[in-house]
């Protein structure tokens, strides 16, 4: 399937999940649901989904069971977005295009909202539908909470929040990034052989894939901050420089840096070598990537 019709397929089925598992309730509960449906429902790319439903086809996991390994990394993703957004956090007032949440609704609200969607990521891993052994299901959950904590996504935003005091070298950078953009993305693929009963020293090629390409989006975002269009991005640019964070563009330049990425698409794409066509979608994410404006 050409990518461009995956990921309108894939965020399809993403939309129509969550409004099905976010009816709003007839009660003081309903701020907070209408809140986690402006930031779930529409906008984003999908990316952490795809990755789920096309590491997952190389195993030929059903594809209901995939979306809902999908759905489960995409409110973790969301969840952060909400967080990051926060004025205690990066402070910024756009996301997608449109208002970001404590902005549309307030700060307490988008603060619960972010909380709920944590928790439905592992309601939705821990539920019998989403795969019938119990320990894939255990193995799913406790992957995606280090990826998710202070080993992964938390731990990197945390550098992150440090980043502007402590002028950070490249491999301090690289590091920041692997923790929290890359963690994420390599459960994303790791769910798929994990779906799949996929033993532990057979993974090696996705993990090199996903650390590779986890920085190599990285990479295209700090292009995208350093010259890209607020219009195209849907939030505001310029930011790292305006924070005198050190990045990928500020420490390579944006010529060396944007080689690099493209130098880690093949890696990433040369770890797939053993999976042949089933992983052509794989590929055509590993390329997308750095091909994107936003």
């Amino acid at each position: 399937m050409p990518l461009t019709a995956a990921l309108e397929e894939v965020g399809a089925g993403i939309d129509r999940a969550f409004d099905a598992l976010l009816p709003v309730p007839e009660d003081a509960r309903a701020r907070l649901y209408e809140a986690m449906r402006y930031a779930a429902i529409g906008g984003g790319k999908r990316i952490r989904p795809l990755l789920v439903v096309a590491a997952c086809d190389l195993f030929k996991v059903d594809r209901a069971r995939a979306m809902r390994v999908a759905l489960a990394v995409e409110c973790i993703h969301v969840y952060s977005l909400i967080h990051d957004d926060l004025p205690s956090m990066d402070d910024d007032d756009l996301r997608r295009g449109k208002l970001t949440l404590h902005r549309a609704f307030e700060e307490s609200t988008a603060i619960l909202a972010g909380d709920s969607l944590h928790a439905l990521a592992f309601e939705i891993l821990a539920d019998e539908a989403t795969h019938e052994d119990p320990f894939v299901r255990a193995d799913l959950v406790v992957e995606l909470a280090r990826a998710a904590g202070p080993a992964g996504m938390a731990g990197g935003q945390m550098m992150d929040l440090k980043a502007g005091e402590m002028g950070l070298d490249l491999p301090a950078v690289t590091r920041l990034q692997q923790l929290k953009t890359g963690a994420l993305i390599g459960w994303c693929v790791e769910a798929g052989a994990i779906m799949g009963r996929a033993p532990v020293d057979g993974r090696t090629g996705l993990r090199g894939y996903a650390r590779d390409v986890g920085l190599a989006f990285q990479i295209a975002d700090d292009l995208i901050d350093h010259e890209g269009q607020e219009e195209k991005a849907g939030k505001r640019v310029g930011k790292d420089r305006a924070a005198g964070k050190q990045t990928f563009v500020s420490l390579l330049g944006p010529e060396r840096a944007r080689r690099q990425a493209d130098l880690l698409v093949e890696q990433a794409i040369a770890h797939l070598h053993g999976f042949g066509e089933d992983a052509e979608l794989l590929r055509a994410v590993a390329r997308f990537a750095v091909e994107r404006d936003h």
